[in-house]
């Protein structure tokens, strides 16, 4: 009996996928990447027994598993290939609790993040972090590589977020993690551990989560334009040094606002030059707008204060158009990189540098608020060349310098793990694998990511 056949006998037909196209969609993500082959089977869990009965063949016959949500991940880190089993988790949709007495809800991993703040909002909550993929990407996806968003320089990222975990380990066998209460600090903190995960560690199959009042009052966003990418950086640092805290502080480069805005066929919209878009929230909104309205300003940039939610959103969704604006310039390698705030205006004028000295276009968006940059690498063809690689190889190389790190949010998954020993170090690299190891003894779940 083929591990295929086991599963199908253990779950049933009707949660086991073969067919080629249910396949076909696990062997890419929103990354570019594809792999060459196609994995064994998907199974399309409904539960935890679901999960932990899959682990467990996975286990007794040593066939790796690729855990998977919606496929939105910016790395490779939820990409299959053959030989492998997918752990699909989209099917775990519900949102069992919402407890406004200690502001959590305990949900299934495969809500999706926009849906799941639909539902708060109408018991007046929402949930903080704030991806720009969060209409299409799960909430356990976030769970798995820590994502962040537009809101996160306020309101924290995903790890911020997550109070417990029940996770599935390699062996079948279930861990529940964490605590409903506020604090907690007994024994090592295991659910940070898996929150950025990527895989490694263990299936998360559910999760108690910390959310929010809605924000109420005024929402001020400033529209700002820059004769230069680096102007509007240094307007951004500005801000955050005068100890004001926008809820969203975004920077567009001109490239990318054009291509954004060309996408959305928005009116109005200035090109040509960088975008800076500052936008702050709760009581003392009005006063914090003036405040960066006066700093930008200050700084040579042509700006407009609005406290028109229509047209704050309208603001915000040509940024979060970026993504597939890319798509139509060419292949994209889609990267992620974050440096301190204080260095986001050296870092901007390096990728410029970059772009006049291997002649290629590196359209640039960045979360100003928390130092987090995605340069975006425009080439022809399927295939990443060497001269881009070389190129991402010198961008990696000044986020380091400058005191950051190769990833604020996207993870490592198969594009930035030749990179990962130059920020970890040696010994802490085999330190994580061996932590690894702890959890996942045989080595089967996502093989080939991030180590």
């Amino acid at each position: 009996m083929t591990v295929v056949d086991e599963l199908i006998a253990a779950l049933g037909p009707g949660i086991v996928a073969t067919d080629a196209a249910s396949l076909a969609l696990t062997q890419a993500d929103k990354s570019g990447h594809m792999s060459t082959s196609a994995p064994l089977a998907v199974v399309n869990a409904t539960s935890i027994a679901d999960i932990s009965t899959t682990l467990r063949i996975a286990s007794a016959t040593g066939t790796p598993v690729v855990t998977r949500g919606a496929g939105t991940g910016l790395a490779g880190a939820a990409i299959a290939s053959g030989g492998e089993i997918v752990l699909s988790t989209l099917a775990m949709n519900r949102v069992l609790e919402i407890n406004p007495a200690d502001q959590l809800a305990v949900i299934e991993p495969g809500i999706l993040n926009g849906r799941f703040n639909e539902i708060l909002a109408e018991q007046g909550f929402w949930f903080a972090p704030d991806p720009a993929s969060k209409a299409i990407s799960t909430v356990g996806g976030n769970i798995a590589t820590n994502a962040g968003g537009l809101l996160c320089a306020k309101y924290g990222v995903t790890r911020d977020a997550v109070l417990g975990l029940t996770v599935v380990l390699a062996s079948g066998e279930v861990l529940e993690l964490g605590h409903r209460s506020v604090k907690g600090v007994t024994g090592l903190d295991l659910t940070a551990l898996f929150v950025g995960s990527e895989g490694l560690l263990g299936v998360i199959a559910g999760a108690t989560v910390r959310i929010r009042p809605l924000v109420r009052g005024t929402v001020a966003t400033i529209a700002a334009f820059f004769p230069t990418v680096t102007d509007a950086a240094a307007a951004s640092a500005g801000i955050t040094a005068s100890g004001i805290q926008p809820a969203v502080m975004e920077i567009m480069d001109a490239a990318s606002l054009e291509a954004a805005s060309t996408l959305l066929a928005l009116p109005g919209v200035s090109t040509g030059e960088a975008h800076l878009v500052v936008q702050t929230d709760g009581p003392a909104a009005a006063e914090e707008a003036e405040q960066a309205l006066a700093v930008i300003q200050s700084l040579g940039g042509r700006a407009e204060l609005s406290t028109d939610p229509v047209e704050g959103e309208r603001l915000l969704a040509v940024r979060r158009a970026m993504h597939p604006a890319m798509e139509r310039l060419g292949t994209t390698l889609i990267e992620d990189v974050s440096v301190p705030r204080s260095a986001l205006p050296a870092m901007f004028a390096e990728i410029v540098r970059i772009e006049q000295a291997y002649g290629i276009r590196i359209p640039t968006v960045a979360h100003a608020g928390d130092g987090n940059l995605h340069p975006n690498f425009i080439f022809e063809g399927t295939e990443v060349p060497e001269l881009i690689w070389r190129a991402a190889d010198e961008l990696f190389g000044t986020a380091l310098k400058l005191g950051g790190t190769l990833t604020g949010e996207h993870g490592i998954g198969i594009l930035k793990k030749r990179w990962l020993g130059d920020e970890l170090g040696e010994t802490q690299l085999e330190l994580q694998r061996r932590i690894k190891a702890v959890f996942d003894p045989s080595g089967i779940l996502n093989p080939g990511k991030v180590f």
